[in-house]
């Protein structure tokens, strides 16, 4: 029996917003958008590296307040991208977890909790 990669789905409220935050703040790049009709509710693809992530805004697909982890193996270089493009409303900060990985939490303008992560070697 095997399993796929899991995709997150992050509920957002306003496109600008989140192009601002997840592309030009965190560096992903948008795959594809779509919208059943103009005037319709965006949902789309984001990925940086592995990382994919989607993005909706419709009503039914997810909640606000997520959070999920993702792993890097250059936390301390990412963190210091982010300090240097000056984003208003984010300064990230690297935490020692007491179960062995090095965290950097961000919260993004609709409440989801994204954890940048160093992996634990077991």
């Amino acid at each position: 029996m095997s399993f796929g990669k899991t995709t997150p789905i992050l509920r957002i409220f306003d496109e600008g917003k989140a192009l601002e935050f997840y592309v030009e703040f965190l560096g992903f790049h948008v795959d594809w958008q779509h919208r059943f009709e103009p005037g319709f509710p965006l949902y789309l693809q984001v990925s940086k590296g592995n990382c994919v992530l989607h993005l909706s805004e419709h009503h039914g697909d997810t909640t606000p307040g997520s959070a999920l982890r993702i792993e890097t193996d250059e936390l301390e270089a990412f963190r210091e991208q982010l300090l240097a493009k000056g984003y208003g409303y984010a300064r990230p900060e690297i935490q020692a977890m007491p179960w062995g990985s090095m965290d950097m939490p961000i919260a993004d303008p609709f409440g989801n909790r994204l954890v940048f992560t160093n992996a634990i070697c077991v």
